[in-house]
């Protein structure tokens, strides 16, 4: 039986035959979704071959993408992707600039 070493020290991310942090999780969540597919349709009666080539289709999708993904953006990739669009692309300054530029006084307390 064969053993693999998935964590590989304290502080560092969980990594599985290269795939890294979420790319784990998204690679075992869509593998998981494509079996509950599959036996939907099988159950269903859709013919067994045609619920085995979604099986294999959609499962070596999954694997080719997940891997695709972790190769090209890397560890922390798909979080910096998620912070940069809800980063405004530009600030949109609408006021007239002396309006930046007056002075108005603290009022003093009594």
């Amino acid at each position: 039986m064969n053993s693999y070493n998935i964590n590989k020290g304290i502080g560092r991310t969980v990594e599985f035959k290269g795939l890294k942090a979420q790319y784990l999780f998204i690679f075992a969540g869509g593998l998981l979704g494509t079996l509950i597919l599959v036996m939907i349709l099988y159950m269903a009666g859709v013919n067994s071959y045609i619920c085995l080539l979604l099986g294999a289709g959609g499962a070596s999708l999954i694997v080719w993408q997940t891997f695709s993904l972790n190769r090209k953006h890397g560890e922390h990739g798909l979080m910096k992707i998620a912070a940069n669009k809800r980063y405004p692309r530009y600030i949109i300054c609408r006021k007239p600039v002396h309006r930046y530029l007056k002075f108005t006084p603290k009022s003093k307390a009594v």
